[in-house]
């Protein structure tokens, strides 16, 4: 492991936090990406910035605004988008109509790829987490010439072993809120596989299992959480009806199927991603994602870099945002324009 402190972030118009101010997209629209998918896109900053991509968790969530702040916008041009059958993008997974066969990894690089080639960028910066990094590492080791850097927060290779990790292993700190989330899948043995019994249930022509189904899954995930949020807010079972809907049949899906990825090919193939500078920020307490896959992804991947976070989880803290952006400034550093006159940095 290797420990790296940033520069600090010393945007003149960054607030408190370190966030730079709100921004609405200068560019946005739905791209076609075939089998009757629209994937909605949007660009912030600088149209001449540095090209940079965020890639959303979940998988399902869907990208919201406040990553945009992340960036210095005079520095980057950074494209967001909604990965198939979540948030903007069409069909939305909530519809039980929506075919699900055209919704896997190898579908998601091909967007992604796609997406480049349409907005005419060459080598773009990779930004995620959670499921995000699962997906922006998938890509990179698929097109290593096309990723200039990478910046991960929350490091997951979504191997089977992490997945019956999150939806198991981590029921011995939560024995009660694991036993209610088994039982929702009523006739699966205790060392049965209740993701992929959960992935069933979200594909039921009844639309009470499939709410129900929908919020067992979120009660579960929050219950994951609750050590970070204290109860105060539910981070998954909060989110609106089709929201929830979309996140855990797309979730349930990717994971039944171990992200149609072989057992530790992220691990297997890091190699492939040597001469990409990355930073991986990791909170040492987070339970959903523990620590041992970023140092292994770490160990494995000439140039890495990984900064643990003490005290910090799964969920985005202060102390972690203060490492992330610090690691995109100094990205941006190393390939954007010059801020604008009177801007410090």
């Amino acid at each position: 492991m290797t420990e790296w402190r940033e520069a600090a972030h010393m945007g003149a118009d960054a607030d408190a936090d370190g966030l730079y101010p709100p921004v609405e997209p200068y560019e946005s629209g739905l791209l076609d990406v075939g089998d009757g998918n629209l994937v909605y896109w949007e660009a912030c900053g600088n149209p001449e910035g540095k090209p940079a991509l965020v890639v959303h968790g979940g998988p399902g969530s869907g990208c919201g605004t406040g990553v945009r702040r992340y960036f210095d916008p005079d520095r980057y041009r950074v494209v967001l988008f909604d990965q198939r059958g979540c948030g903007r993008s069409t069909p939305h997974a909530s519809d039980p109509a929506t075919d699900m066969r055209h919704n896997t990894t190898v579908h998601l690089i091909a967007d992604m790829e796609r997406l480049r080639t349409h907005l005419g960028i060459d080598r773009w910066l990779l930004y995620g987490g959670s499921w995000g990094s699962t997906l922006l590492l998938a890509y990179a080791q698929t097109h290593p010439q096309r990723v200039s850097e990478i910046v991960v927060s929350g490091v997951t290779t979504t191997r089977r072993s992490e997945i019956d990790w999150l939806y198991r292993g981590a029921g011995r700190f939560f024995p009660e809120q694991w036993e209610r989330f088994l039982a929702g899948a009523a006739g699966t043995p205790r060392d049965g596989d209740v993701v992929a019994a959960y992935a069933r249930l979200t594909e039921h022509p009844d639309a009470a299992v499939r709410g129900k189904a929908t919020a067992d899954w979120c009660a579960w995930e929050d219950a994951v959480l609750s050590g970070e949020t204290d109860g105060a807010t539910a981070p998954y079972t909060g989110r609106a009806a089709a929201d929830r809907l979309a996140l855990v049949r797309i979730c349930a899906h990717y994971f039944s199927h171990g992200a149609w990825l072989e057992e530790g090919a992220l691990l297997r193939d890091a190699g492939r991603l040597a001469g990409i500078p990355g930073v991986l920020v990791h909170g040492r307490l987070d339970l959903a994602g523990p620590l041992g896959t970023a140092w292994e992804l770490a160990r494995a991947w000439p140039g890495s870099r990984l900064v643990v976070v003490d005290g910090a989880g799964h969920l985005s803290t202060a102390a972690t945002r203060r490492h992330v952006l610090g690691a995109l400034d100094a990205f941006a550093r190393r390939g954007g324009p010059a801020p604008a006159r009177g801007r410090a940095r």
